[in-house]
């Protein structure tokens, strides 16, 4: 079992990556506008204990668009984002969740990977350390894609 986990601090904003018990990472994170919560429809960050079930993104440019967890050939820039306004931007890559506790982030409607509750990349523009998304946790993509190389498929996610 590896024993690296990521602790993500919905009052700090903050994720860390900690291995044998110390942080080896900090990074600025953005979670939900509308708080934490686990029911489906809400626009809420989903609490309790996680895994990565799935990494998507490898090998993929620095702000490589991502839409329905597929590359669309696309690299973010500001005057693809004025030309797309409404689009919420899931940029470089992909950390797909799944939730481990039966009732509260998993099954019916709190199950966290059919809410689709990623860690992913957005523009550089989106600010961090303040809750903007609409559920999924935000970072900034440089410092996604350096987590995304030092954890692997089953890693466990603490939300709290």
């Amino acid at each position: 079992m590896d024993s690296k986990y990521i602790q993500i601090n919905l009052d700090g904003q903050t994720l860390c990556l900690f291995e044998g018990g110390a942080v080896v990472r900090s990074y600025p994170i953005s979670s939900a506008r509308n708080g934490p919560g686990e029911e489906m429809g809400t626009g809420r960050t989903p609490r309790g204990r996680h895994r990565i079930r799935i990494k998507i993104g490898a090998g993929q440019p620095e702000n490589a668009v991502f839409v329905g967890r597929r590359a669309t050939g696309e690299i973010y820039s500001p005057a693809l984002g004025a030309a797309f306004p409404e689009r919420d931007w899931i940029l470089s890559r992909i950390l797909w969740l799944t939730g481990l506790e039966p009732g509260r982030n998993r099954g019916g409607r709190v199950d966290s990977l059919r809410r689709f509750i990623y860690i992913h990349g957005c523009p550089d523009s989106e600010p961090m350390g303040e809750p903007r998304s609409h559920g999924c946790i935000r970072m900034r993509n440089r410092d996604l894609m350096e987590l995304f190389d030092l954890v692997e498929t089953g890693t466990l996610v603490d939300i709290g």
